[in-house]
């Protein structure tokens, strides 16, 4: 199959700079609303996926997630939020960027091109077999990542990728790809715009159903999440008071001394 780039192809739309501000805003919103569809159409790829993913969760794994530029910082924005959303260790999910943590911040020259710093990176973890590697990369075409990825499948540790063109290098070298096809952005070649927005949806959907199938979530509540704040304890709260049709004074308390809401309800339930 050929490979062509959909996410550098010229935009639908001309004239940017002469367009008044709700022109923008509305032909930008017309090109978000195609996200979703495209999402939709790689959910069997995204099932598979996310099928292994907890899979290596369960039996003692880890998932890593690597990427460049924006794609790197969208793994690093969903791998920081499981501890706290999820009560899981911060060395359960974790997510590297081309460049190192500087950037996070700043585009780091080059960083993205290296072809061996990728599995450099990853072997600081010492990564194995019980492990998976989600490479994402929307133009698919990323040294730093495919490289890498090339790398685990020669040591079988499992690979998957997220990226937004079909048929691209990193698409062909994953094992478990997902190809999230969004089409050409409304400031040409801008990635962080549609495929942007489709990557953090996958991203969102790999870890919070892997966490509710590791058992992370009881009903629709996240009852592990970490009370780090205000708005997570009065969250917690309402969690034990819904939960045990207690009152808040009862519910400030348990919660006071189990300092967690799963913990708060199980002793309540036993007595």
């Amino acid at each position: 199959m050929s490979f062509t780039k959909t996410t550098e192809a010229t935009s639908n739309h001309t004239h940017l700079d002469k367009m008044s501000l709700e022109e923008l805003l509305v032909n930008m919103n017309n090109e978000d609303k195609l996200v979703p569809l495209a999402v939709e159409k790689s959910l069997p790829q995204i099932k598979a996926l996310i099928t292994v993913v907890s899979e290596k969760i369960n039996t003692g794994g880890r998932l890593f997630y690597m990427g460049a530029g924006t794609s790197g910082r969208l793994g690093i924005v969903d791998a920081s939020e499981c501890p706290p959303t999820f009560g899981v260790s911060h060395k359960l999910v974790i997510a590297i960027i081309a460049g190192g943590d500087k950037a996070i911040r700043n585009a780091v020259e080059f960083a993205e091109d290296s072809k061996d710093q990728g599995w450099r990176d990853l072997q600081k973890y010492d990564i194995s077999e019980k492990d998976i590697v989600i490479g994402i990369a929307a133009s698919g075409t990323t040294p730093y990542v495919i490289e890498a990825l090339i790398k685990c499948n020669e040591q079988n540790i499992v690979t998957g990728c997220i990226t937004c063109n079909e048929a691209s290098p990193l698409a062909q070298t994953a094992k478990l790809p997902i190809e999230v096809v969004v089409g050409p952005e409304f400031v040409t070649g801008s990635s962080r715009m549609k495929a942007g927005t489709a990557q953090k949806l996958v991203l969102n959907m790999i870890s919070t159903a892997a966490m509710i199938k590791m058992g992370r979530v009881v009903g629709n509540k996240m009852v592990d999440m970490q009370l780090s704040n205000n708005k997570l304890v009065a969250r917690g709260e309402k969690m034990i008071m819904d939960a045990l049709n207690i009152s808040e004074d009862k519910a400030k308390e348990l919660l006071l001394k189990h300092m967690s809401v799963r913990t708060a309800i199980k002793e309540y339930q036993n007595g």
